[in-house]
């Protein structure tokens, strides 16, 4: 039988670059979105996937819609949980609004979905749950307080709840991306990415398609005996 991976936020960058890989390594995948509908349908052609939409800050819609996916494909073997937000602001600037969504969607979609499909794999005693943080997690990042906090819980989360699952056999470990070049990397002018990249030793900024490879490796079974871990792909930036 087929593994299926649940992508959540699969339409973004490092959400595309993920399926990709994961469905080059033979999972069916189901593409989550929330408002990149059309890259996410044009992704599921591409990959032979399917495109779900719903909010994982929303808890009866990410429960709703994940027990319809394990209605119909029997199982989910594998739950990367990438979907984010952030924002550049001041702490004492920022919005009551906006801190609450970055905490509901980064921290809390990683803590809804994951609730969500582990009853189904408890009962199999199987099954690999991936989160996304960040370094600005491991570190913190001036003008993105709300966007580090969140982070920071993901790996808390992460260490937590593998070692709560790991007598039912179900691996939880964390990909800790650095600076990688994506759409939203693009705001920053020529003269700041020079700048970025003077700090990053290896001299280079990562690609969506590193931080796949990271995810890919954990959910396989080269990593059976791996969890509770944070992988950096940093490229010596934090270590």
């Amino acid at each position: 039988m087929r593994k299926t991976a649940v992508v959540t936020g699969g339409a973004g960058g490092i959400g595309q670059a993920i399926c990709r890989k994961l469905s080059d390594e033979g999972y069916y995948i189901i593409i989550n979105y929330f408002n990149s509908k059309e890259k996410a349908v044009r992704l599921a052609e591409e990959i032979d996937g399917r495109a779900v939409k719903f909010d994982v800050s929303d808890i009866c819609s990410v429960k709703n819609n994940l027990t319809d996916i394990v209605d119909s494909e029997k199982k989910i073997d594998l739950l990367v949980n990438n979907a984010g937000i952030s924002e550049i602001e001041l702490f004492t600037s920022i919005s009551n609004e906006k801190s609450k969504r970055i905490l509901d969607i980064n921290l809390g979609g990683t803590i809804n979905c994951s609730r969500a499909v582990l009853p189904s794999m408890i009962r199999r005693k199987s099954g690999c749950i991936v989160n996304i943080s960040s370094m600005w997690g491991q570190v913190g990042a001036s003008c993105e307080v709300d966007y580090s906090a969140s982070k920071a819980g993901i790996i808390g989360f992460t260490k937590a709840l593998a070692k709560e699952v790991a007598p039912s056999g179900i691996r939880v470990n964390c990909v800790s991306p650095g600076f990688i070049m994506t759409e939203m990397n693009r705001r920053f002018t020529d003269e700041e990415l020079d700048s970025i990249k003077e700090e990053i030793p290896l001299g280079f900024f990562g690609t969506p398609e590193h931080v796949a490879d990271a995810v890919a490796f954990l959910a396989s079974e080269k990593a059976e005996y791996i969890t509770g871990q944070i992988l950096a792909v940093n490229g010596g930036m934090v270590i």
